[in-house]
Parts: C-alpha cells; structure tokens; sequence
C-alpha cells in the first residue's frame, strides 16, 4: 500500500461516531490516511464506507482499548500497513453507568468506577505505549486525548459524576506525564476538550455538532514543531486544569 507510505497516517480510536468519527472526517479532509479504531465490526466497515464516499482514503483497524491482545493487534496492523503512524487521537471513553445513583461520591459504585477507568485511562495509556515505536517513525507525530471539561479541578463543570469526571481528571494528568516523559523527542502530546457536544453520550441534547467538537482535536494533531506541550485546550484556548 505505497499510497499509504506515501501521506500521513492517523488512528482515531472510538472513530466509528460522534466526535471520533468527525476527527477522522477532518483529518481525512486534509490529507491524512485515516485508520478508524473501533471494537464493533459492523460500525467500523459503515464508518470507512462512509469516509471512502467521501473521497476519503479511510481504513478499518479492530481496536478494543481494553485488550492489550486487541491493542497489541492494531498495532500490528497498522506497522504493516503503513510501517509508522504520524498521528494518534485517544478519543474512545465511556461515560459509565449513573442508574441508581451510580455516580454520586456518596454510593459511588466501584465497580463503576473500575470501567470507566479501564476505558478513558488505562486504554489511552494501552494504546498509546503500543503505537509509540510507530509514532517515534514518523516526522512529527502528535499524540491527542481527548478529555472534558468536567475534569477540571478548577471549573468542576457539568453534573456529578464521580467515576466519569476523575477518569478525565486522570488523564489529564497522564497526559502531562507522557509530556514530560517525551519533552526531548519530536512526540508533541496534548489534551482536548470537545465541549458539550450533541452524542449519543449526551442524548443528542446539545448545543455543538460533532464538527464543531472535533476542531481543537485536529489543530493539536497538525501543530507545528513549536507548538505547546503537555496542555489541555479547547476552542477558546487553554483550559485550567
């Protein structure tokens, strides 16, 4: 796959919908290869058909974050696909059950709290130390995970939930950390915030399209050799931690 080697590459992980799928829209929009992450096999292939209709060059990976076999596999893929990635958007997450006061500090349910980590932070942290030596590959590889809002300490925005928004507060911090880690390579890592964002994780009751959500993800995989590290931006700029 020549044409492949021959332009950038980017993997979106959860890009079969909402967000994820209007960053790899975006991305693919600019020139980039797009390899679509996502667990559901049937979403996956209608999510590249979708993007190739568009004139897209757009491919499927399986990808389940919380599968090092699965994570291990995709990287596998994309190494012989195209020998190296330029681009990595964490985007999958869950918002995690709220039913029965779930997510209430006060008969908070573990268990919950265990999911909902698995997927927003430690499958950011799978994924990313798996396409790292795919990354290093590339030119100028950026890294971008996508957090909210609600994470911040500063603004504590949106209702409770006390297992989704510490999982963003996490990886925000993560994310700091692979900064610091990686602050003498050309690996620029930065987090997102979309905003609030008409999903199916906010019953499609929202103010912000997709596209519109998507934007400050695609600036932070496009920056220039001097642009921020470590940061947690939105559409407006710098959010407080």
């Amino acid at each position: 796959m020549d044409r492949v080697n021959n332009t950038k590459i980017a993997l979106v992980t959860g890009a079969n919908k909402g967000i994820g799928f209007a960053i790899a829209q975006g991305l693919g929009a600019i020139g980039f290869t797009v390899a679509v992450g996502a667990r559901d096999d049937v979403r996956r292939k209608e999510a590249v058909e979708r993007l190739r209709a568009a004139d897209i060059d757009a491919l499927g990976v399986a990808l389940d974050v919380t599968s090092d076999d699965s994570v291990a596999a995709a990287a596998a893929a994309i190494e012989e696909t195209a020998g190296r990635l330029d681009v990595l958007v964490n985007n999958a997450g869950i918002g995690g059950r709220t039913d029965g006061d779930a997510q209430d500090p006060t008969t908070l349910d573990l268990d919950v709290v265990r999911t909902v980590l698995d997927t927003n932070v430690f499958g950011v942290v799978r994924v990313t130390n798996a396409m790292l030596p795919l990354l290093r590959r590339a030119d100028a590889p950026r890294i971008v995970n996508m957090s909210s809002n609600m994470g911040s300490l500063t603004l504590q925005t949106g209702p409770i939930m006390a297992a989704y928004a510490p999982s963003k507060s996490m990886l925000n911090s993560v994310t700091a950390q692979y900064a610091r880690r990686l602050a003498d390579t050309n690996v620029i890592v930065n987090a997102a915030c979309p905003g609030y964002v008409a999903t199916d994780f906010t019953g499609f009751n929202a103010p912000r399209t997709p596209e519109q959500g998507a934007a400050t993800a695609i600036r932070l995989a496009t920056l220039p050799d001097d642009g921020p590290r470590g940061g947690f931006f939105d559409d407006g700029g710098v959010v407080p931690w």
